[in-house]
């Protein structure tokens, strides 16, 4: 049975990482004394629920759990630190501190070290997320023994409902733009001056009109979209906006 280490302090590491072209050591201690953070783990970079749902959940959250009370959130799995810096590349991940465990010392200590060898992993992290609070472990959402790779309890949105069940989560916002498009810009600045993050899918880059056009209904940009709702160009948004 993987243990549940609440009250306990972190396991005691130095991970050695790259950044800059350069070698760096990082503490346990410089990564949790005094502060509050949050901590989830998982098998392994690029893998599929590691990269569509764990980390993109946490990162889309993070502003919310800053404004609730957490200095970092910090991501931790059995993987060297030239594949962790490549995943956060690809993931565009702004808000997470992505921690390589490349001998598995700090997952081991934390009693999760699992063995994944019928995967071709070898020895890797079971999943689960924590609270730390100056370097003792406050809460531990550890994911049920299950075959698989179960994905249940070690989420943001649990974690968020741990930490603040009132918290209000920041708002869906994607829209379709376009290079040059000065209504682009404007849609852009609107949602920025009332704080309001968002996905932008740029036509020509990652989309073409045939996908405006099937979404929207349009062939015009911007397109916005908050919460899934369609609200529909510049003039649109700013009615939105001011009406909200």
């Amino acid at each position: 049975m993987l243990p549940n280490r609440e009250g306990q302090r972190v396991p005691n590491v130095t991970f050695r990482i790259r950044q800059n072209n350069e070698w760096l050591s990082v503490t346990t201690d410089d990564l949790f004394a005094g502060k509050t953070v949050i901590v989830f783990s998982l098998p392994g970079a690029f893998t599929p629920t590691c990269s569509s749902t764990h980390l993109p959940g946490y990162n889309d959250l993070a502003n919310t759990f800053k404004e609730n009370g957490v200095d970092d959130i910090i991501c931790i799995s059995v993987n060297d630190t030239f594949v962790m810096n490549e995943w956060a590349k690809d993931q565009q991940v702004d808000h997470i501190t992505l921690i390589p465990d490349g001998n598995g010392e700090f997952t081991d200590g934390m009693g999760m070290l699992v063995d994944k060898t019928d995967l071709g992993f070898g020895k890797r992290s079971w999943r689960y997320s924590m609270l730390v609070k100056d370097g003792i472990i406050d809460k531990m959402f550890i994911e049920p023994e299950e075959p698989g790779d179960p994905f249940k309890v070690s989420d943001a949105d649990t974690m968020l409902k741990y930490i603040n069940p009132d918290a209000q989560k920041p708002k869906c916002v994607t829209l379709f733009t376009k290079v040059g498009c000065p209504f682009c810009a404007r849609a852009k600045q609107m949602l920025t001056d009332h704080g309001l993050q968002y996905e932008e899918i740029v036509l020509g880059q990652n989309a073409t009109t045939r996908s405006l056009r099937a979404a929207t209904g349009a062939t015009t940009v911007p397109q916005v979209f908050i919460d899934g709702k369609l609200i529909g160009g510049s003039e649109a948004l700013e009615k939105h906006l001011v009406a909200a």
